[in-house]
């Protein structure tokens, strides 16, 4: 699907601290103008996967599609830097529906936070000693005492992130599947996750929360000394990304299964 071409979209440039990206910024506001985020049709987000993450969360209830070139490391979830031809760019660009998670953690104060994950919720032990967590799925307890490190619930756009760094699966983006990964996982040692249904309930249970505290985090939203976890789809909730045609999402997910 395209963005619609009735009239020019209203434009908001962001950008990474780095100098190259500010510098960027300056140039693209000069030569196609720009408005504020509230006002924008679309959001041109100009650095790395790290501010992308950050636009996206920052634009959560507004839902505005945003259009990211790379002017940083990795880049997966943005588009080749070009300066010229932005305008034909956004009316070409083809739209991609992400859906977040939502997780709830309560803390060993009684303290409950809710904070939406792009990519992954993850719980990582705060001690030496490893942590020891129940997991439970759709209310079904189906491992009682899981030793490890951590263990994270990754979406299909998060699933090349810090889940594929855990030894987790790839997920293609229309897979309907959520990616269940342990991370370093001491018992039972053999297991290595699961993939589960894009509409199950993921809920942890920290067995020890005194001596073997764990923390758990949503993207970069870390709470620490946590009790349970529960990790949901946040269906009430859909962002938009804009791709140039022949950098197709789906299928650099795709040939991240193929990767040397």
């Amino acid at each position: 699907m395209s963005v619609p071409s009735s009239s020019a979209p209203r434009l908001a440039f962001i950008a990474a601290s780095t100098p190259v990206a500010r510098a960027a910024r300056v140039a693209l506001v000069k030569r196609y103008g720009s408005v504020t985020p509230a006002q924008a049709d679309i959001i041109v987000a100009l650095g790395g996967d790290g501010l992308m993450l950050n636009a996206l969360h920052r634009n959560i209830r507004r839902g505005t599609p945003i259009f990211g070139m790379n002017l940083g490391t990795v880049g997966f979830l943005l588009n080749q830097y070009r300066a010229g031809g932005l305008p034909a760019r956004l009316k070409a660009a083809r739209k991609v529906t992400l859906i977040p998670l939502r997780m709830v953690a309560t803390n060993t104060r009684g303290r409950r936070h809710e904070v939406i994950a792009i990519n992954e919720v993850s719980l990582l032990r705060s001690s030496r000693q490893t942590a020891r967590i129940a997991v439970a799925i759709d209310g079904h307890l189906r491992l009682p005492d899981l030793h490890c490190d951590g263990a994270l619930v990754a979406t299909p756009a998060g699933s090349t992130a810090y889940n594929l760094s855990a030894h987790g699966p790839i997920l293609p983006l229309g897979a309907g599947l959520l990616a269940l990964t342990p991370i370093n996982a001491f018992r039972p040692r053999r297991w290595r996750g699961a993939l589960l249904p894009h509409k199950s309930k993921v809920a942890f249970t920290i067995l020890d929360p005194r001596k073997r505290p764990v923390a758990a985090a949503a993207d970069s939203v870390e709470i620490a000394d946590v009790v349970k976890v529960t990790v949901t789809e946040a269906n009430d909730i859909r962002l938009t990304l804009l791709f140039d045609p022949e950098h197709d999402l789906e299928e650099r997910i795709l040939k991240e299964q193929f990767a040397p």
